[in-house]
């Protein structure tokens, strides 16, 4: 019997059943969402953690489509699942509403205009879909202005309250109130901000929800989408009726990405369950609420992999669905002010935690009014996790930390990516000029600067710093920079040579890692000795080269003691 394949990247509920694709049942957000009655109910969670697909689920669940045939097919769509155990009072109001489903997503231009077109676009599907059911219902001047946005026609004008207008139409087709579904509502004004055109994007997005979803009488209720609480003030000015939940919230917490119960299960289906606790250190470490979280999307991927492989590794899918660039903000901000930014992102990079105090309410365009925001940001798109929080006076104070390997990767790679561009700007001719003098003392301060300008992973050990140095001193473009290369009767950790041999220079470099500070000069000294031991010097001499330093460098977090070995 064969396994039901994984929905990677499906977002379409009908499509999941259709086509036998393994299904994690969040029927029950129906339930939570009938019972708390909200009108206009905004959830925050981070990119791929189910929020297109549980919109399109609310849609096949609640449209009244005004063709009974669909509608009983749709209404089958939910046998068996966790909604339809619910009770009749749920079951009664499947099929029961028309609803508009807008998704916001695609408006990433480097332009407004464009930007706009691409949301016009969208809205003119929507009136495409609902153009049967308001033939005929609709008096000339209506139906005159329903085309000119159906046909991509309308102007500046009709767009801006065109989620409004279409359910004043719904209502004349149906005599029904309408749902209203807007998935990603944010990712116009992240991506307005970045490219230069946030207030103009936001003058559309707020006129646009404010008509529809302000003392809209048409309105049954609305579910709104995105990574961020985008404050009142920016988008929904006046919106009194707002139930917004982000990830403190009690709220909806089961219902976007997955629980640990529902990782097991899916673990057991596919005979994977060996990997549980890998799968844990990668991809868990969410609290929504108080409820623990597995990011679906790098699970679905993975498991995919094992399928194929059962060697597979784990790998930072999540990271390669959408631009880092927060983490690079905040990672550039640390040649910023006092050197704070740096000092939290190493304790976070080893392991520990920071407090921030937390504004659920935030906008794009103060992202960078202060360091606080940043942080605040990072949390709430799901680039960190809640460890706790306390209240003190009126706020509240959560402490942070990474939540997984998979975005520890990211920090790393970002970080790493930082340091290779910040290289670029280092003036290296003081520390090959020690090198060259023998001046063992200022080799060290010099690589001590250098450390002290990037971020320091505690327990990387001899590596870390092996290729923290190899990739420094490729940079002079003197030497040619030999790493682990065999010499004498063993492998020198590092040798620069230069590219002549009649009257040229060798450099030889062993390294060594401690625990403390008083064990440096002993691990200089063990370097020496090694080098002594395997007489990395002969194959150097038997090549010709007659000028020879050699150094024991011995480090100690960003400390690094350097001793030249004489005769």
């Amino acid at each position: 019997m064969g396994f039901c394949p994984l929905p990677i990247g499906v977002d379409d509920f009908e499509t999941i059943f259709r086509k036998n694709y393994y299904y994690v049942d969040k029927t029950l957000l129906i339930k939570e969402l009938l019972d708390k009655k909200g009108q206009v109910n905004l959830i925050a969670r981070p990119r791929r953690f189910g929020k297109t697909l549980n919109l399109s689920m609310l849609k096949y669940y609640f449209e009244d489509t005004g063709d009974e045939a669909q509608n009983k097919r749709n209404a089958g769509l939910f046998s068996g699942l966790a909604i339809a155990r619910a009770g009749r009072s749920y079951a009664d109001e499947m099929n029961r509403y028309p609803v508009i489903m807008l998704t916001l997503k695609s408006a990433k231009q480097m332009k407004y205009e464009d930007a706009a077109a691409c949301l016009a676009e969208a809205i003119a599907g929507e009136y495409a879909r609902h153009a049967q059911a308001v033939a005929g219902k609709l008096d000339s001047a209506d139906l005159e202005k329903y085309m000119r946005i159906r046909r991509r026609q309308g102007g500046n004008a009709d767009h801006l309250t065109s989620l409004a207008f279409l359910s004043e139409c719904l209502y004349k087709a149906y005599g029904k109130k309408c749902i209203i579904l807007l998935d990603e509502y944010d990712v116009p004004l992240e991506n307005a901000y970045f490219a230069g055109f946030y207030e103009e994007m936001a003058a559309f997005v707020r006129s646009l929800f404010e008509s529809a979803l302000k003392t809209n009488v048409y309105l049954e209720f609305a579910v709104i989408t995105g990574c961020l609480r985008i404050s009142r003030e920016s988008i929904f000015t006046g919106l009194n009726n707002l139930k917004s939940c982000t990830i403190l919230s009690e709220n909806y917490s089961r219902h976007f990405g997955f629980t640990e119960e529902e990782v097991l299960e899916l673990l057991q289906y596919y005979g994977q369950m060996e990997q549980s606790e890998r799968i844990k250190e990668w991809y868990d470490g969410y609290q929504f609420g108080s409820v623990e979280i597995y990011n679906p999307w790098s699970i679905l991927n993975y498991i995919d992999e094992l399928a194929a492989n059962t060697e597979a590794f784990p790998r930072p899918y999540w990271a390669n669905t959408s631009s880092n660039d927060i983490v690079r903000s905040l990672v550039e901000r640390m040649d910023d002010g006092d050197g704070s930014v740096q000092v939290q992102l190493e304790q976070l990079m080893n392991g520990g935690t920071l407090e921030k105090q937390v504004h659920e309410d935030i906008t794009y365009d103060n992202i960078y009014d202060s360091e606080d925001n940043l942080w605040n940001f990072l949390f709430f798109t799901g680039y960190l996790r809640k460890i706790s929080s306390r209240m003190e006076g009126e706020g509240q104070y959560v402490t942070m930390a990474i939540p997984n390997m998979e975005v520890s990767y990211i920090y790393k790679n970002t970080i790493h990516a930082w340091f290779e561009k910040k290289q670029k700007e280092f003036d290296l001719s003081q520390l090959f000029a020690a090198m060259e003098n023998g001046d063992a003392e200022k080799m060290g301060e010099e690589i001590s600067y250098f450390l002290e300008k990037t971020i320091s992973y505690f327990d990387y050990g001899e590596s870390y710093y092996h290729g923290f140095l190899a990739g420094l001193l490729q940079r002079g473009g003197r030497y040619r920079v030999l790493s682990n290369r065999e010499a004498g009767l063993g492998r020198a950790d590092l040798i620069l040579r230069t590219p002549r041999i009649r009257g040229g220079r060798a450099i030889i470099l062993e390294l060594k890692a401690v625990k403390s500070f008083r064990e440096m000069e002993t691990g200089c000294e063990a370097a020496l000795d090694q080098i002594a031991e395997k007489q990395y010097r002969r194959e150097l001499e038997e090549e010709g080269y007659e000028d020879i330093l050699a150094y024991g460098l011995c480090f100690y977090r960003k400390e690094c003691l350097a001793i030249r070995q004489i005769g």
